[in-house]
């Protein structure tokens, strides 16, 4: 049994706080975990940021509302899903990343959970669990799964690394320097070859 396992944000959606960056011009959100690997590290400032800016979850629910798959992400999700079981596993929250899922067409997501107080500002953020990719494979694999895992960041590595194949997408030069043992692509096509080339090691 083959279990395709998915990072979100830059493999098939937008990096939702580069676009919440963009439309309040505040620069320093525009960090995502391609340039720090400390998660822990990233949301403080973000959270900071957010505090220090006045901002909270209805404004950046507001942007996500704009936001769309990228182009070419639902059909290769539909591909992927006729041959392989699939599940996203993605460092983003349920608050942010359900409207998204609807365009996607609902595909099974673990990720983690926000704390908003009644003024709509984020008091805090829930990890799932550490290093909750990694994680997660290791338990689909204790079901019996071989994984395939794909992601583009620092925070993907281990659970690609944990996977019985891994695959870096859309991965900055900096990620696929230091992770050569990855095939690193860039579009859904090369993607899909990269898929079916791992399977057939099975």
């Amino acid at each position: 049994m083959e279990l395709a396992c998915l990072d979100l944000e830059g493999v098939l959606i937008p990096e939702i706080w580069i676009a919440f960056a963009e439309k309040t011009g505040i620069e320093e959100l525009k960090a995502t975990t391609r340039d720090i690997p400390d998660y822990d590290v990233l949301m403080q400032q973000r959270l900071r940021l957010l505090d220090e800016h006045g901002y909270g979850l209805p404004e950046i629910q507001e942007v996500i509302s704009t936001l769309d798959p990228l182009e070419g992400a639902r059909e290769f999700l539909d591909w992927l899903r006729e041959r392989f079981q699939v599940v996203i596993l993605s460092d983003t929250f349920y608050e942010f990343a359900m409207p998204l899922m609807a365009k996607l067409g609902h595909p099974a997501l673990l990720c983690h959970k926000l704390e908003v107080n009644e003024q709509g500002r984020i008091t805090n953020y829930l990890l799932r669990q550490r290093d909750p990719k990694r994680q997660s494979v290791r338990a689909f694999q204790l079901l019996n799964y071989r994984v395939i895992a794909t992601g583009d960041s620092y925070n993907d590595t281990t659970m690609l690394t944990q996977a019985e194949a891994g695959i870096l997408f859309h991965a900055p030069d900096n990620v696929i320097a230091e992770f050569p043992q990855f095939p690193a692509v860039h579009n859904y096509d090369d993607l899909r070859e990269e898929f079916l080339k791992a399977s057939e090691r099975f």
